[in-house]
């Protein structure tokens, strides 16, 4: 038996990545996955690849979570198709990087909308049923760059905006049997990151090497190293853990 047998889990941007990462990580241990993407073509390859066992059905889903009706027909789609809802991750995300003097006022809102405004309406969303159901499990992830990061303004404010975000619903939410955490990742090897590197003109391997000499387990991270901190915060073995942020970056804030 799967520690999510019966579970209905809901993960946004999770046709690649973190969010794939995750999502393959909750079906392997027995939850019904409704992948959550903005393209619904990619949410549904997703969905389609992940472990299936008895019982358990995925479902990819089209999504605009920055947009409050699409945000709710995903919602209602996920519970009328799968029968329910028990577990939320929101871990869509985007990066418009500038310095503040070059950062435009869509390169503000982009971030932020996706970020933070989709927390809140994915959050306001499936707490109706975790509060009627008395039982939820929430995870945002945040980012290592809350702490303050040169050329991300909007992302480091988006990312620290959900810290404070997960600690007020714990205590708004915690009477009704609802969790809700925060994951902050530091670097991790994705097609976001390797993005980053052929920006700044470096090859993947070697970008990826010298985020690795910042940290002191000497690695980058992976999706899995992530999905395992989540598969965890979703378990009932932290029901009662709430309101806390969980640094996932192989100690990297211990010397930065």
């Amino acid at each position: 038996m799967g520690r999510f047998d019966g579970r209905i889990a809901v993960v946004t941007g999770a046709a690649r990545g973190i969010g794939l990462g995750i999502a393959t990580r909750f079906a392997e241990e027995g939850a019904s996955v409704a992948v959550l993407d903005l393209d619904e073509g990619q949410a549904t390859e997703a969905a389609g690849g992940l472990a299936t066992g008895e019982g358990q059905r995925h479902l990819g889903v089209g999504c605009d979570v920055s947009d409050s009706d699409s945000v709710q027909a995903a919602v209602d789609r996920v519970v009328g198709e799968l029968g329910g809802l028990h577990i939320l991750v929101n871990n869509a995300g985007v990066t418009r990087d500038n310095l503040l003097f070059k950062m435009s006022d869509d390169d503000w809102d982009a971030v932020i909308g996706v970020h933070l405004r989709g927390a809140f309406l994915m959050t306001r969303a499936a707490q109706k049923h975790f509060v009627e159901q008395k039982y939820g499990r929430l995870v945002c992830l945040s980012s290592v760059s809350a702490l303050g990061n040169r050329g991300q303004a909007n992302y480091a404010a988006a990312k620290m905006g959900i810290q404070g975000f997960v600690r007020t619903l714990g205590i708004e939410l915690g009477p009704f049997g609802v969790t809700a955490n925060a994951i902050a990742p530091g670097f991790i090897a994705t097609d976001m990151t390797d993005a980053t590197a052929a920006r700044v003109g470096m090859p993947v391997e070697e970008f990826r090497k010298a985020a690795a000499e910042r940290n002191p387990v000497r690695r980058v991270g992976y999706p899995e190293d992530i999905a395992a901190a989540a598969a965890f915060l979703c378990s009932d073995e932290a029901s009662y853990i709430t309101g806390q942020t969980l640094y996932v970056d192989g100690g990297a804030k211990l010397v930065s």
